[in-house]
């Protein structure tokens, strides 16, 4: 028979599509697979309705058989098969899709309410074609229910096809890939090897509903022999035999009280490599405008990778049971990238690639969706038990403040109720919603400190007025945390105020005459103390926020001393961010007397060695390095003679 040729429209999408629509290869087998699945279905659904199909589910299958020395890979269904002219139609044009067809051709009618219940997963012709990225030649063996006629299509790519009869006892299709020579950058033989299929089977197609059948080897015990004697030892042997290789139910679809807990750790730490049991599991599903079934999982602990450039999030997206993508990114945001699991949606094509996806409105409904519970969840789980929603803070409450932070703050009011912070008032963290709750009628501000150590930052001099004023202290240890209070600005009304503030705590009138008379009587010795340390400060001033305390460093400007260090620790192309620095005196400290008493001696020099050593002790206090340790230690001993 005369070859027949492909459009010209389809020459050119087969091309398209083996060089660019699909970059991994081992893909074809899922395409291949649904087809068959879909060609099941088909039967299944006439079997309903029509007796002499004389099949029930149970007895529809996909087998899949290679041949080394072929080198012919088959995929066998008994599914509805297909007639000529269905050939024609279904593998002549390429994206002509055969299911799509069918489902249409049921609707509108009687069948109408049935149709809407029949998931057809393939989308016949474009998935097809995927066999020529691994195969020279395909052939395809088909015969249709109720046809005495069987049919072989035949080609090796764009040049074109041919249709001859041809003998097949059963109902059903075979698919058989007569795959390309192995080449340096290519392994096709790989696909020859029963343990890589079924490998590929678990990844993209184990929840087909149908089961998927291989001859596999495996190590089976020989009958123990009638005379054995006590000392025997069982003898084991390499057998071929049948076996389903595919679940065929995946988990996601069960029913939430039909699944234990154990079924839930166990997948999530088969299917994403973890040895532990996840802190959380959301089991959630959405009819509707859009249908999906999601299975979230958060981790007990942040992979290796988790906050390095190498780490992919992405939840795995499926359509009715087959893998169309391995990490779909836009399905989680930044700030819940830790949360691994899956999506399954009828509502989108096994053939849509991935630059197409990310403009569905499907995808951002489910994005949006995904977002709420695991909000929720997170929730939940802050309020309900608390030990745990530690361990989760504990491996990626970072990431949470970032999420604050990133897009102007884009996520704020998202995030903000579930951020912890260590507090003056509670032994390990606070919530912002309970650090409210606590604060007095009185208290002006939500007040915070920053430093690298709770334990240090709970002890800075700053704080010690507001303390004793009975209000509670944020404590920040992560670089981040002044720019969240930044981001969020203020807490139902009550601005965020560092301790190191100026303003931080209102002074009476009295307090303020008394603060401004000691900054007037010492302003020559102000200035002195400026004039000895030159750029390393902006000013001298008499503290309105210390209380006990000597010394303290505090900044001008929006640029703190926390801040300073953050921006000096990233690459800046060797630009140094220095904020505006303030040291600050107690005028009622004794050092600080010692200082004017050399001064008004007129001892320049002692009164210089006090300064200087007064600023080294507010850098230590600040956690900031000393310019010279050594000259700092020889300063201080100089003053011990």
């Amino acid at each position: 028979m005369a070859k027949k040729q492909f459009k010209a429209e389809s020459k050119r999408l087969l091309d398209l599509m083996i060089n660019s629509i699909y970059t991994h290869k081992e893909i074809f087998l899922r395409e291949i697979l649904s087809n068959a699945s879909d060609a099941l279905d088909k039967l299944a659904y006439l079997a309903l309705t029509d007796d002499k199909v004389g099949m029930s589910r149970k007895d529809f299958q996909i087998t899949i058989v290679p041949d080394k020395e072929a080198r012919t890979l088959t995929v066998s269904d008994n599914g509805i098969g297909m007639t000529r002219e269905e050939l024609e139609n279904n593998l002549g044009t390429i994206a002509k899709s055969g299911s799509r067809q069918f489902k249409e051709d049921l609707a509108g009618g009687e069948n109408d309410k049935a149709a809407s219940k029949v998931d057809i997963i393939g989308q016949f012709g474009v998935g097809f074609y995927s066999a020529f990225m691994v195969s020279d030649l395909v052939t395809v063996r088909t015969r249709a229910y109720g046809s005495d006629e069987a049919w072989c299509w035949e080609s090796s790519g764009a040049d074109g096809y041919t249709v001859t009869p041809c003998d097949k006892e059963t109902v059903g299709t075979d698919i058989v890939m007569k795959l390309k020579a192995d080449t340096e950058e290519e392994n096709y033989t790989r696909y020859l090897e029963p343990h890589r299929l079924e490998e590929l089977v678990k990844k993209y197609s184990d929840y087909i509903r149908y089961p998927i059948r291989m001859e596999l080897e495996d190590y089976r015990e020989k009958p123990k022999p009638a005379d054995a004697g006590e000392d025997y030892k069982p003898e084991w042997e390499m057998v071929k035999e049948w076996q389903t290789v595919n679940s065929m139910v995946p988990i996601w679809q069960r029913q939430k009280s039909k699944v234990k807990t154990e079924d839930y750790n166990n997948f999530y730490k088969e299917k994403f490599s973890d040895w532990q049991d996840p802190l959380a599991v959301i089991h959630t599903s959405a009819e509707g405008a859009v249908q999906y079934k999601a299975l979230l999982y958060i981790p007990a602990k942040a992979p290796y990778d988790f906050y390095t450039r190498e780490f992919q999030k992405g939840l795995q997206l499926y359509s009715s049971g087959v893998l169309i993508m391995d990490k779909c990114a836009d399905l989680l945001p930044d700030h819940f990238r830790f949360v691994r699991g899956v999506v399954d949606s009828p509502d989108f094509s096994l053939n849509i690639s991935r630059e197409v996806l990310q403009h569905t409105s499907q995808l951002r409904v489910i994005a949006t969706n995904l977002e709420k519970k695991i909000k929720a969840e997170l929730l939940k789980l802050l309020k309900s038990d608390r030990e745990k929603y530690r361990a989760f803070w504990k491996e990626f409450g970072m990431q949470l403040k970032y999420g604050v932070v990133n897009d102007y703050g884009r996520h704020k009011e998202l995030l903000q109720d579930l951020l912890l912070f260590p507090s003056s008032a509670e032994g390990e963290d606070t919530t912002l919603e309970e650090y409210q709750s606590r604060m007095k009628d009185d208290q002006p501000y939500v007040y915070y400190a920053q430093g690298e150590q709770v334990d240090q930052v709970a002890r800075l001099p700053q704080a010690e007025r507001i303390l004793d004023k009975g209000y509670e202290i944020l404590y920040f240890t992560d670089e981040v945390d002044e720019f969240i209070v930044q981001t969020l600005g203020e807490l139902n009304g009550k601005p965020f105020k560092s301790v190191s503030d100026e303003d931080a705590l209102p002074q009476t009138d009295e307090e303020k005459a008394r603060t401004e008379k000691q900054a007037e009587e010492n302003k020559p010795l102000l200035d002195f103390v400026k004039e000895t340390l030159g750029d390393k400060i902006v000013a001298a001033r008499i503290s309105r926020i210390l209380k006990s305390g000597t010394v303290c460093m505090t900044t001008d400007g929006p640029v703190s001393l926390e801040m300073e260090k953050y921006f000096n620790r990233i690459e800046r192309n060797g630009e140094q961010i220095q904020s505006q620095r303030v040291l600050e005196l107690n005028a009622d400290a004794p050092a600080f007397a010692a200082l004017k008493a050399a001064w008004d001696k007129g001892d320049k020099e002692l009164a210089a060695k006090y300064v200087k050593v007064l600023y080294g002790q507010a850098l230590l206090i600040a956690n900031l390095p000393l310019e010279d340790p050594a000259e700092y230690a020889e300063l201080v001993c100089s003053l011990m003679k």
